[in-house]
């Protein structure tokens, strides 16, 4: 019997462990190359897993744009808000998001939605369906879809056991994603200090390794590297995002064209806030090298 605190996720981990085993005692027997395969199978379920809640999000906008009733009485819109808290909350009951990562990811929750307020009444992008459940022009759900990403490294930091080497103190990080976060705002009015913005992530975080496990060993990678793949995977979903129709830019507003490789950029940045807040959480824990 499982505790109360997370019953469906303690069998599934119970259940991988067991398949793993039994699949590391196969690979074994057939050499380095099928060793190397099964860890990467591993690797692949464990990403799988932290983009659960961003996953699911995602797979939502693609069914609604396909399927959702044209005439329903419940708008679009609204029914991706509600979906997305009810995700939310399976997560926590189920153990799979810690309470801590919970609150950390309401905040940044509040910080997207803030900026979408701001961006939508800039004409940055609109969001072209009606809805009941929004503040202003934007949605409820627009929020989820900042959460997700805290949950994507929330998750990712958990599962794959992060350890960092030479990582910037929290207080350097914070002020960075301080200055980020206003520049997202003061852009429209000042010069745009994004340049300045993406020297300063390169000064503080080139030197920094990330080391994390797939099964026993912990490999390693630059954590900018890893910065870029995750920014490349979100300006990816983006186009998906916007070819459902969720919210789209002022040059797909007489029909859909791929996002500009630029925006990869703007979402590194917010990245960085995202990461730097999930950091507040995780640098409690021992042995993870952050300070």
């Amino acid at each position: 019997m499982t505790g109360p605190g997370m019953p469906a996720a303690g069998n599934a981990l119970r259940v991988f462990a067991v398949l793993d085993g039994q699949t590391a005692a196969w690979a074994q027997t057939r050499g380095r190359w099928a060793t190397a395969l099964h860890e990467l199978v591993c690797f692949g379920l464990k990403q799988a897993s932290a983009c659960l809640f961003g996953g699911c999000m995602l797979a939502l906008l693609l069914a609604t744009w396909a399927w959702y009733p044209a005439g329903a009485a419940l708008a679009r819109y609204d029914f991706l808000t509600l979906a997305a808290l009810s995700i939310q909350l399976v997560l926590i009951a189920t153990g799979l998001e810690g309470r801590d990562e919970a609150v950390v990811i309401l905040c940044f929750h509040l910080v997207g939605t803030a900026m979408e307020v701001f961006k939508t009444t800039m004409g940055s992008w609109v969001y072209p369906e009606p809805s009941l459940l929004h503040i202003g022009g934007v949605p409820l759900f627009t929020g989820f879809m900042y959460a997700s990403v805290g949950s994507y490294i929330a998750r990712a930091w958990r599962l794959f056991d992060f350890r960092f080497v030479r990582h910037p103190s929290f207080a350097a990080t914070a002020c960075l994603a301080i200055a980020i976060y206003i520049n997202f705002f003061t852009h429209h009015f000042l010069p745009d200090a994004r340049w300045l913005l993406f020297g300063a992530v390169a000064w503080l975080f080139g030197p920094s390794w990330i080391h994390f496990r797939i099964r026993h060993a912990h490999r390693r990678m630059p954590l900018l590297l890893g910065f870029v793949l995750v920014a490349l995977f979100i300006w990816l979903a983006e186009n998906l995002g916007t070819f459902a129709a969720a919210w789209r830019y002022p040059a797909q507003r007489h029909g859909w064209n791929m996002v500009p490789l630029g925006k990869l950029g703007a979402w590194l940045l917010l990245m960085i806030i995202s990461y730097v807040l999930v950091s507040a959480v995780a640098r409690r824990r021992p042995g993870t090298g952050l300070r």
